[in-house]
């Protein structure tokens, strides 16, 4: 079981990513955009086990959001999620930062199983 932070604008997409990793048994708090988030990482002195978050958001988007939380909190470890390619490449650059980027739309099997990878291989 693992205390994870999920930050999406989109409703739909973060209630679905939140119920699909309850599930898998794991700790959830959501934030709907990346000042939010930050504010949630700040708060729990970066206690989070993995972050995932979507690239492109209002206000602060992921690769913001990544940016700042890793400069706080280095051993963070930050998934991003997009469905637009040129974001994808944007992410590439936080080498070192972000440990995968998930193609959206993906199906509850997709994410449980990225974030478990992402918690068995970096932890």
């Amino acid at each position: 079981m693992a205390k994870l932070l999920i930050v999406e604008d989109d409703e739909s997409v973060r209630t679905l990513a939140a119920r699909a990793l309850e599930r898998a048994g794991h700790i959830i708090d959501i934030a709907a955009d990346g000042a939010q988030g930050l504010s949630l990482i700040r708060a729990a002195n970066g206690g989070y086990d993995l972050v995932v978050s979507d690239i492109r958001m209002p206000e602060m988007d992921g690769i913001e959001m990544a940016i700042a939380a890793a400069a706080l909190f280095p051993s963070m470890k930050i998934m991003l999620m997009t469905g637009y390619a040129d974001q994808r490449e944007r992410a590439e650059e936080l080498n070192g930062v972000i440990l995968d980027v998930v193609q959206k739309p993906f199906t509850l099997a997709e994410i449980r199983s990225r974030v478990e990878r992402a918690l068995i291989c970096f932890a």
